[in-house]
C-alpha cells in the first residue's frame, strides 16, 4: 500500500482470530488434519501453559509436535495453504477497499495492519493477505529441508504493544529497535495515537486496547452473535471505547462506527494543523 504524503495517516489495527476470521485460525484445516478435535488440541495446549510454558509457545510447539506424530512434517507452503480455507465474518472481503475508500473523501490516507498472536504463514494464505500494509504475528523457524522445526517470533498479549509503537514511529522493521527506542515528538510521528483504531476480540488485545484508547486513538471490542457479554466488561471497564457485533458489512454497526470515528480525525486533524501553522508563524 503506497503512502499518500499529501494526506494526514491513521491506521487501523486487527487482531485476527475471532475479530476477522469466525474461529482460530488453527481450527478451519489443521487441527482437523491431525485426527483430533479443537478441544483435545487446545486442552493439551493448557496444560503445557499450566506447566509453565508460554501459551503461544505452547500452541506452536504442540503445533509441531502433532504434526510429527502423525509423520506429517509441515513446511511454509503447506501453513500458507491452509489459508484459503479461512471463513470470514460478514462484509469483511470488501471492507478494507470501502474503508480506504471512505478515508480518501475525508482527506486521510487509512493504513491496516494485522497484530496476531495466530501465524502470520497462515494469513499470508488468506484471501484478504494483500489488504495489509504490515502483519505482525508468530512465524515458525525452517530447518534446511524447509521443515517448520521451531518457533522464530512469538506474539503474546503484552509483546503486542511494541507494535503499537512501530506503527506509530513508522519503524515498521521487526529487527529494528534502536529507531524504536529514539526519542520522536509525537506530531512528528507518521501515525498519531489520535489516528489509531484497534479492533480485536478479547481480553488478550486489552493491553493495546488501553494503550490507543489512553493515548487519543480509539478501541473497538468485536462480538459474535449470543457472545456480547463477553465483551461487555470491557466497555464498563473503559478499557475500550466501544463494542460492536462483527459485521463488517455496509452500514452495520461497525462500520458506521469506524466512519464516525474517522471523521473525528479529520477533524481533529484540521485543528491541529490550524495550530501548528499558527504557532510556525510567530516563530
Amino acid at each position: 500500500m503506497a503512502k499518500n504524503a499529501q494526506r494526514p495517516v491513521a491506521a487501523i489495527m486487527y487482531d485476527f482470530d475471532k475479530t476477522l476470521c469466525t474461529r482460530d485460525m488453527q481450527e478451519y484445516s489443521f487441527i482437523p488434519g491431525l485426527g483430533i478435535s479443537p478441544k483435545v488440541f487446545w486442552d493439551e495446549a493448557g496444560k503445557l501453559s499450566a506447566a509453565g510454558m508460554d501459551k503461544i509457545l505452547a500452541y506452536m510447539y504442540l503445533m509441531l509436535k502433532k504434526s510429527r506424530e502423525v509423520d506429517n512434517p509441515v513446511r511454509r507452503e503447506n501453513f500458507t495453504g491452509l489459508g484459503k480455507d479461512i471463513d470470514f465474518f460478514p462484509g469483511v472481503l470488501d471492507w478494507f477497499d470501502r474503508i480506504n475508500a471512505y478515508g480518501k473523501e475525508k482527506n486521510i490516507t487509512i493504513e491496516h495492519y494485522i497484530i496476531s498472536s495466530g501465524l502470520k504463514e497462515i494469513i499470508q494464505g488468506s484471501a484478504i493477505n494483500d489488504c495489509f500494509r504490515k502483519i505482525y504475528a508468530c512465524e515458525f523457524h525452517y530447518d534446511a529441508n524447509g521443515v517448520a522445526d521451531w518457533p522464530q517470533v512469538s506474539v503474546n498479549f503484552t509483546t503486542k504493544t511494541q507494535f503499537l509503537f512501530r506503527i506509530n514511529k513508522g519503524v515498521l522493521d521487526f529487527s529494528d529497535d534502536e529507531a524504536l527506542n529514539r526519542f520522536v515528538l509525537e506530531d512528528e510521528r507518521p501515525v498519531p495515537f489520535r489516528n489509531m483504531i484497534y479492533i480485536g476480540d478479547g481480553l488478550t488485545d486489552v493491553p493495546c486496547m488501553k494503550l490507543v484508547k489512553s493515548n487519543g486513538g480509539h478501541s473497538v471490542a468485536v462480538y459474535q452473535k449470543g457472545q456480547k457479554l463477553k465483551v461487555e466488561d470491557l466497555l464498563i471497564h473503559k478499557r475500550v471505547d466501544f463494542i460492536s457485533l462483527a459485521d463488517y458489512s455496509p452500514d452495520q454497526e461497525l462500520d458506521r462506527l469506524v466512519k464516525r470515528i474517522i471523521d473525528r480525525m479529520s477533524v481533529v486533524n484540521d485543528l491541529v494543523e490550524s495550530h501548528l501553522r499558527q504557532v510556525k508563524s510567530f516563530q
